[in-house]
């Protein structure tokens, strides 16, 4: 006959590791958390690069267009020379959109990093 053994719930030596939070690994500046920092990091220099190309893009074409095609620096909005209506009017909302577009995607950005974070 074989010799009975009872099996009890104590295991010897260290007891199981215990996942960490995502949140500790960050604060604790772990090699997990430094990942995790470096893809928002990553994540916002590729949207501040985006929206600032697309900006200087922008601005830089105006020049272009007025050296290319000198007709259209003659043409006169409400007497005042297209150059300056565009200069001094137009860049403007388009700063001032690229900025508010480039808010939101940095909330976004976060807010999904912060969702990551929570769900493991």
């Amino acid at each position: 006959m074989t010799e009975r053994v009872t099996v009890t719930g104590r295991r010897r030596g260290r007891p199981p590791a215990r996942p960490r939070a995502v949140t500790t690994e960050i604060d604790d500046q772990t090699r997990l958390g430094e990942v995790y920092m470096r893809a928002l990091l990553r994540a916002q220099l590729r949207l501040g690069l985006t929206v600032a190309g697309t900006v200087l893009g922008l601005l830089a074409a105006v020049p272009l267009v007025f050296a290319v095609a000198p007709g259209v620096s003659d043409v006169d909005v409400f007497g005042v020379p297209l150059p300056w209506v565009v200069l001094g009017g137009l860049v403007y909302p388009v700063l001032l959109t690229a900025a508010w577009l480039y808010v939101r995607a940095a909330e976004r950005v976060e807010r999904d990093f912060a969702a990551m974070v929570d769900r493991r």
